[in-house]
């Protein structure tokens, strides 16, 4: 049974940093492509950033506009652990921020929600102005 867990979501004041950690087990982490999405209060939920196979040979990351420069994606095989860094986080990135699982087809990049499989239970990330 595959199982992601979401962990490292705060409340935290604006400029501040956070590093959320998603944790993978019942399956090999490196045959999936992964990302982070985000839903927040009233919104749809939205791809945050994406990252290739740990196991290619060329690993690819990709980020929404709204969190290039401030936001890191990485990954950790050998602990079969997602990864995301936020850094000068602002009000507008409150939300519930999900980690996913997926099979690398159309759309993992983006990364959009039907190009992932498994999902996690959501941390919650507050920022404060």
């Amino acid at each position: 049974q595959v199982q992601l867990v979401e962990s490292g979501g705060d409340s935290v004041q604006a400029e501040g940093s956070l590093r959320l950690s998603c944790v993978v087990s019942g399956t090999r982490y490196d045959n999936w492509c992964m990302a982070w999405f985000r839903q927040a209060p009233g919104k749809e939920r939205e791809g945050v950033a994406a990252i290739s196979r740990a196991g290619a040979t060329t690993v690819q990351k990709h980020y929404a506009d709204s969190v290039k420069g401030r936001f890191t994606i990485s990954q950790d095989k050998t602990k079969n652990t997602l990864f995301l860094l936020m850094n000068n986080l602002k009000p507008e990135d409150t939300a519930i921020f999900y980690c996913a699982a997926g099979r690398c087809g159309v759309g993992w990049a983006l990364p959009t929600e039907t190009a992932y499989t498994y999902w996690g239970q959501g941390t919650q990330v507050t920022v404060s102005s």
